[in-house]
């Protein structure tokens, strides 16, 4: 209820203040104890000794777990200045909101972070998790997990607005033609009429099954690195009882269109307000998920800014740049949960309902990502009726020579034929097809036969490789 623009003026003086005060603040390793540190400061609207004086109402500041987060902003290459540049230097961009959290979210003027307000629980739930969460992130920093930087709370007139500073997920340099929260559930998950009616809508799960049902393809390394990690995730969240969290996708389809294209490089160019994309390690799509960050020369070109997306294809052939990043992961199994989840199973097929257990929501997760929306490339290439008739086409040309030297041996060995026609008559029926008289068999076989014996030929060579040796012994014995 409390306007946008105060809120954002107060974040930015407030994170101004916060890290400029921590550089006076000598660099140790972190302790425990620091994760439950929360430091707070009054910021009057006519300053004070510390404090600037400022347009807003009289608040409070308060920074949680300080110095624990300065170390993980560190760990991913933030510095101090640029940290402060990209929060305090420009107004900060509101966003919509797709969820039916009520959530505000404010994006920085260079596309480096996000800030999204959080409820109580949430927040305190983040704060518990420290510890073991960025114990994990610390021994692995390339993740599709949320990366927090900063966790503060404005107070005033009495309200408490609590919130987490994140890595931004979908640049909007590139145009998003397609934006999907996917969580791998059925029930109730379809963008509503509201939201399909805005200028960029996020979809849900069932629309994605009609849009897109032939899946989204990869070339083998790059999907094994997605599924690897995301595999990795779901059992970091699946340990903390985490579930009820969702994979925010956005798809840019890259132009086949020269013009067009030259349009959208130098749009990206007057959007992006610092050259060289984002400057915060392990980011960007790519980087999260082990990838080399090659974009694979079938799929871009030297000129494109792929911004750190990953390269795809859709099944009919369209290049693609996939966005993608596990969000809402502040949601714990407790017993609120567990009683929505029950009395929605009273009604509905309970394991279509988002709220589950932790295990089966990972479990029924990875499935979904595996079977219906991330697919290797192979299946796409070549469909193998081509790869039969290639095959065919190549056994023609040998089997006209096999042909011509067996019925030179025919006319050579007429008699021995017809007096064995008996044990000739069911190798006839193997090689050349059913055929009952021996004797009828004409000296040199027709065009049709010679058709039928390079399938046979084709398919017995697969299946038995030692008939395949003998067959020209037995012939002419």
């Amino acid at each position: 209820q409390t306007a946008s623009s105060a809120i954002k003026g107060a974040i930015q003086l407030g994170i101004g203040y916060t890290v400029g005060n921590l550089t006076s603040k000598s660099d140790r390793d972190v302790l425990m104890q620091d994760f439950y540190v929360v430091e707070s400061v009054f910021l009057p609207s006519e300053g004070s000794n510390l404090t600037p004086a400022h347009h807003y109402p009289d608040f409070r500041f308060k920074t949680y777990a300080p110095l624990a987060f300065r170390y993980f902003r560190e760990l991913f290459g933030i510095k101090p200045d640029d940290y402060l540049y990209s929060i305090c230097s420009e107004p900060l961009t509101e966003l919509s909101n797709p969820g039916a959290s009520g959530s505000l979210f404010f994006v920085t003027s260079d596309d480096e972070f996000i800030i999204k307000t959080v409820q109580h629980k949430e927040a305190e739930f983040l704060q518990k998790l420290l510890p073991g969460y960025y114990m994990n992130l610390n021994q692995n920093p390339r993740t599709l997990l949320p990366k927090f930087y900063g966790l503060y709370c404005v107070q005033s007139g009495g309200i408490n607005i609590r919130i987490v500073v994140m890595n931004n997920v979908l640049p909007r340099a590139l145009k998003m033609h397609f934006t999907f929260d996917l969580k791998g559930s059925t029930y109730k998950r379809r963008a509503s009429r509201k939201e399909r009616e805005k200028s960029n809508p996020t979809f849900k799960d069932l629309d994605f099954l009609q849009d897109m049902h032939e899946g989204l393809y990869f070339d083998s390394e790059t999907h094994s690195a997605l599924m690897k990690t995301l595999q990795r995730d779901c059992r970091v969240l699946e340990s903390f009882k985490i579930m009820d969290y969702s994979l925010l996708l956005g798809i840019h389809i890259l132009s086949s269109n020269p013009k067009e294209r030259e349009g959208e490089s130098s749009q990206n160019a007057s959007d992006t307000k610092r050259p060289g994309g984002q400057k915060v390690l392990y980011s960007t799509a790519m980087e999260s998920i082990q990838g080399s960050g090659k974009s694979g020369d079938s799929v871009t070109t030297e000129t494109t800014n792929t911004m750190g997306g990953i390269p795809a294809k859709s099944h009919k052939g369209e290049k693609l740049l996939l966005f993608m990043g596990i969000i809402d992961i502040l949601q714990s199994y407790s017993l609120v949960k567990k009683l929505e989840h029950s009395w929605k199973a009273l009604f509905y097929d309970g394991d279509t309902v988002s709220v589950h257990r932790p295990y089966f929501y990972a479990d029924r997760f990875l499935k979904f990502m595996s079977a219906r929306v991330f697919k290797k490339v192979q299946a796409l290439k070549s469909s193998p009726s081509k790869k039969r008739c290639n095959s065919i086409t190549a056994l023609k040309a040998t089997s006209q020579e096999i042909v011509r030297a067996v019925s030179q041996e025919w006319k050579d060995e007429k008699g021995g034929i017809l007096a064995e026609g008996q044990s000739y008559a069911s190798l006839d029926e193997e090689v050349l097809g059913s055929c009952h008289r021996p004797d009828l068999v004409p000296s040199t076989p027709s065009l049709f036969e010679a058709a039928s014996l390079a399938t046979t030929i084709s398919s017995s060579w697969n299946v038995d490789e030692h008939y395949q040796c003998d067959q020209p012994t037995l012939v002419s014995s």
